[in-house]
């Protein structure tokens, strides 16, 4: 496992779109366990792919209740709403308001390749969309409403 370098704002990588992960070997098992100990290194909350340079739709998040990975996650379900603050690994020191869903579901693939689930309310719903929109080249700035 290595820590990895997290791309700072201004990175044209950050804002291209990543491409689906067609099949899981090993080089995508490693980038999974980089992704985890760069995303604990830096004191995260989650990390998508991209941050790091691989233009892959990958997410790692751990809210505190243990790491989650997600291949090719999607959200199929959103309800209610919440405000609160959000801040970037990619955007270090900058924080900024940002109405996201109070609860989602996401679907994607764990490391085995079995198709998963995740439900998640608060913080996790809001790490699971904020990693998502990583993934389509979006920062939480771009969603900022104060």
């Amino acid at each position: 496992m290595a820590i990895r370098n997290i791309l700072k704002d201004g990175d044209p990588t950050l804002r291209k779109k990543s491409r689906e992960v067609e099949k899981i070997d090993q080089r995508i098992l490693t980038l999974l366990d980089d992704m985890i100990e760069t995303m604990y290194e830096a004191d995260g909350v989650g990390l998508a792919a991209p941050q790091v340079g691989i233009l892959k739709r990958i997410i790692v998040i751990d809210v505190g209740e243990g790491v989650i990975e997600m291949i090719n996650p999607v959200i199929i379900e959103t309800s209610g709403e919440q405000i609160e603050a959000e801040g970037c690994l990619s955007i270090p020191g900058v924080t900024g308001d940002v109405k996201r869903p109070e609860k989602v579901k996401v679907q994607g693939l764990n490391r085995q390749g079995k198709r998963i689930e995740v439900i998640g309310e608060g913080l996790l719903a809001r790490a699971l969309c904020h990693e998502i929109d990583h993934l389509d080249g979006i920062l939480f700035t771009d969603k900022v409403i104060k």
